[in-house]
């Protein structure tokens, strides 16, 4: 069982940086894969970026690469999600996830309750 908890949402301005963050607790924390998706009002949840456990791979849907970085401290189980250059489409409460990279994946994963990420224009 993993437990995960995000913050670091708010309001923004376009152009502007908000740093989300993860905090993953379990009592045994094999290697997770982690990764950050959102969803915005009256639309399905997207994928917005992954990195594996070793941190050594990463990927990041189109429209926020160059934009948001994702990494990760194991040690402190945390991952962060590092946005800059905000949009107003990047409106959304972000989710974070954790799943066992060698036998699981994101539709098997376990969520966090998410955070409100709020751009304004």
């Amino acid at each position: 069982q993993v437990q995960l908890t995000e913050s670091g949402g708010g309001l923004a301005q376009a152009g502007g940086s908000l740093r989300l963050s993860c905090a993953a607790s379990a009592r045994s924390f094999s290697p997770f894969a982690m990764g950050w998706f959102r969803q915005a009002p009256g639309q399905g949840r997207e994928f917005v970026a992954i990195i594996t456990w070793s941190g050594g791979n990463t990927n990041y849907t189109d429209s926020v690469k160059g934009r948001f970085t994702i990494s990760r401290d194991n040690a402190k189980n945390t991952v962060h999600l590092q946005m800059t250059n905000l949009k107003t489409e990047d409106t959304a409460v972000y989710y974070c996830a954790a799943w066992p990279e060698l036998t699981g994946t994101p539709r098997t994963a376990y969520w966090g309750p998410g955070t409100q990420v709020t751009v304004s224009s």
